[in-house]
């Protein structure tokens, strides 16, 4: 009898050392900057430089992950609101953008962005570290870009992505490469940057999708890889 309660005590405590490993947080090193009002600050000043447009190439982007007019979107991680007018002039005055983010003061700066840009095809979701907080079964395409890398739990919030797509629906997911140089000079990319390409394929596939594509987008910078849902089984 003893022996078997100290089995049993034995696997109680393996699986709850397992489950913590699994609960915990995977994103520190890339979120440090956004943990004070005066570090998002400083993000979003680097959002809104005026070479972004070079750098990421929007207009492009948003015809490689396949938005056309009358779709609905989400903009994981919209930040200060960059992607919404080339998202929302993409899907149209029929579709419908929604600009997700899980601190309030991106959000208002989405929210300025868009009006000032005088956008009328734009939904703002507060999410958070776990859930995106998108309505079920509503979405042509899931949009993340350079946010991969800052969730803290990537399980849970591929699992809201699973939910919050149609039928059909695609996940892109546009991210830096784990490489040398890949974010501007130097090696930060090595240390911000937590799963190279093939690492985020195999976590995505991991948890409810197939990959569909991948290709560069800039070159040595970043890639584009889209998914779709998994038959349920």
């Amino acid at each position: 009898m003893m022996n078997v309660m100290k089995k049993s005590l034995l696997f109680i405590a393996v699986c709850g050392t397992a489950l913590a490993q699994v609960a915990a947080p995977v994103a520190t090193q890339a979120n440090k900057t956004y943990q004070t009002a005066e570090g998002r600050a400083a993000v979003a000043n680097g959002l809104n430089s005026a070479n972004r447009d070079a750098e990421e190439r929007p207009a492009e982007l948003v015809k490689a992950i396949g938005v056309r007019p009358g779709m609905t979107v989400a903009d994981i991680g919209t930040g200060t609101g960059y992607m919404l007018p080339y998202l929302s002039e993409a899907v149209g005055a029929a579709g419908r953008v929604y600009a997700e983010d899980i601190f309030d003061d991106f959000l208002a700066r989405a929210r300025q962005h868009a009006e000032e840009k005088g956008l009328k095809n734009i939904e703002f979701i507060k999410g958070n570290e776990h859930s995106p907080e998108l309505p079920a079964g509503k979405f042509d395409v899931v949009m993340a870009l350079d946010s991969y890398h800052h969730y803290n739990y990537p399980q849970d919030m591929l699992a809201g992505f699973r939910r919050a797509l149609k039928p059909g629906g695609r996940l892109a997911i546009i991210e830096y490469y784990k490489r040398a140089g890949a974010m501007g000079g130097g090696n930060g990319a090595l240390t911000h940057i937590r799963l190279d390409d093939s690492g985020v394929i195999k976590e995505v596939e991991a948890n409810g999708f197939a990959l569909v594509s991948e290709h560069e987008h800039i070159p040595h910078s970043q890639y584009i890889a889209i998914f779709k849902p998994k038959p349920v089984q």
